[in-house]
């Protein structure tokens, strides 16, 4: 059996999937969310998925739903965010790689003037 960190998420047209880093094989699919832009956030040991207004809580080995909220009255759309405490928001991890190649340049260009 796999673990998450042999794994990539995606979203993609209503659909939640995991590819093996590796070899992009398809590991599992759901197409259970309804159609849409897919958001994701890996929260530990759970995979958060929203689409059109839709929360779905995943099993991030094997795509089983795990619980579902349709967030009645909050309307439909793709969120502005989401975020947990255990996971990332896309936007942090691009920041967090930009600030891990900025160290990288300064550490690289404080060598070569060494």
């Amino acid at each position: 059996m796999r673990t998450i960190d042999e794994l990539i998420f995606v979203g993609l047209n209503g659909y939640a999937a995991a590819l093996d880093r590796i070899t992009g094989e398809i590991v599992w699919t759901n197409d259970k969310m309804k159609s849409g832009y897919v958001t994701l956030l890996l929260d530990g040991d759970r995979l958060i998925v929203s689409t059109n207004g839709f929360i779905f809580c995943l099993h991030p080995l094997t795509g089983d739903i795990i619980w579902h909220n349709p967030m009645k009255g909050y309307g439909i759309g793709a969120p502005t965010s989401l975020l947990s405490v255990r996971g990332m928001s896309s936007q942090v991890v691009i920041e967090q790689a930009a600030a891990s190649a900025s160290r990288s340049s300064a550490a690289a260009s404080s060598q070569a003037s060494s």
